[in-house]
């Protein structure tokens, strides 16, 4: 990847965490393409009212965790480990995006990344019912959509699992990432309970992430946790029974940049929860390749499933797809779209995606060189394939009274 002479070199800026890891590989990427390297604004900056931009910069916003700090302007808590406070946390962040969005129009400079977009992968309820209504097949969800009704605690979770005739459901903060307040839960008549999950309450009731996936066995224990969580907002999906690989479930996260899957990674685990950080360990993706083409399924027809899905952003030059494949590895569900999905070290471009030899942030700085001049795309259009413009009222109406 090189630039070509006759083109002038984008002028590139970061919103980031200067010292954090995602910033320091975008900036390899960009020394890599023989750019000049790109302009920092701190998280912190654009949180105090102090970021600005320059004109005609192309502007990647990326994750502002892993900052202490930060994590405290956002979310009010004095330890990032802490699991209350997603919904204030969504609040601040989506109004500093939008607040980035607007000083970066107001001289000209391009977003890589649509704020509306953004507001809509970072509430699950949203970004669900973006996805089922495009055609994406997902889990079936009694909370999809902005007109879903709120979950206020675990009498609204205990009915709605029994309306939809869900005993096996994901229970997911509706702000929550990295697994954070996640719950796979099981039910299996009145008395009869069972849930996995990586949160710990103190003696003073507090919620904490912890490294290692636990389990609940009572109703009471699973009931004041849902109660806690519930305020910050809830999500419940169907737990679809997953393929496995060497007898670990299994799913994978596929990034795909400008419209085209280009890297994926096998994730595999003895919990329910697949994250690297949990225990989860990846898995071999040349295995998973020849086992769906072993049982009549397209690995081709898998990518075309993350694509449709981040085609539901199309601000957005890069996402992260969750890929949730059925017991037998013919069927694909998205079980979520990450924004700042695409920190996957050292892997590569797949065979014939364009970006091959390149990691993930290579990937979007080849796609930056390769666009036509202002991005290509009017700032305002944000319809992906089935939406309408009805759908995406609804959501900027959602999202603004959240």
């Amino acid at each position: 990847m090189s630039l070509s002479a006759s083109s002038p070199p984008p002028r590139l800026a970061v919103v980031g965490i200067p010292s954090n890891r995602r910033v320091g590989l975008f900036q390899d990427a960009v020394r890599a393409a023989g750019l000049p390297a790109a302009r920092t604004v701190s998280w912190l900056e654009v949180l105090r009212g102090e970021a600005a931009f320059l004109p005609g910069e192309t502007v990647r916003v990326d994750s502002p965790g892993e900052d202490a700090e930060v994590d405290h302007l956002l979310r009010g808590a004095g330890d990032p480990t802490r699991v209350e406070g997603s919904g204030r946390w969504y609040a601040r962040f989506t109004s500093a995006v939008r607040e980035v969005a607007r000083a970066a129009e107001a001289v000209g400079a391009v977003l890589l990344d649509g704020p509306r977009d953004i507001a809509v992968m970072f509430d699950k309820r949203l970004c669900h019912g973006v996805l089922d209504a495009a055609g994406v097949p997902v889990p079936d969800s009694p909370t999809s959509g902005p007109d879903a009704a709120p979950v206020r605690g675990w009498s609204d979770v205990r009915a709605l699992m029994a309306d939809h005739r869900m005993p096996r459901v994901f229970l997911k903060p509706a702000h929550g990432s990295s697994a954070s307040g996640v719950i796979a839960l099981e039910t299996a008549g009145p008395a009869r309970i069972r849930a996995s999950t990586s949160v710990e309450r103190d003696v003073k009731g507090r919620l904490f992430n912890s490294l290692r996936v636990c389990r609940l066995t009572t109703e009471g224990e699973v009931a004041a946790l849902v109660d806690a969580l519930a305020p910050d907002g809830l999500h419940i999906e169907r737990w679809l029974p997953k393929a496995s690989q060497r007898g670990r479930a299994a799913d994978l996260r596929v990034v795909v940049v400008g419209g085209r899957a280009t890297h994926a990674v096998v994730r595999t685990s003895r919990s329910p929860m697949t994250n690297l950080h949990l225990g989860g360990a990846r898995g071999d993706l040349d295995g998973v390749r020849a086992a769906v083409e072993a049982a009549g399924g397209s690995w081709r027809a898998a990518l075309a499933v993350c694509e449709r899905a981040a085609a539901c952003f199309p601000d957005t030059l890069s996402v992260g797809v969750d890929l949730l494949p059925s017991t037998g590895w013919r069927r694909f569900a998205v079980g979520e779209v990450n924004a700042f999905g695409d920190l996957l070290p050292r892997l590569t471009g797949l065979p014939g995606s364009g970006a091959e030899g390149l990691d993930t942030y290579g990937a979007q700085i080849a796609a930056v060189l390769a666009r036509p001049p202002h991005g290509g795309r009017a700032a305002g259009d944000r319809r992906g394939p089935g939406s309408t413009d009805n759908d995406h009222a609804r959501n900027d109406r959602a999202i603004d009274t959240l």
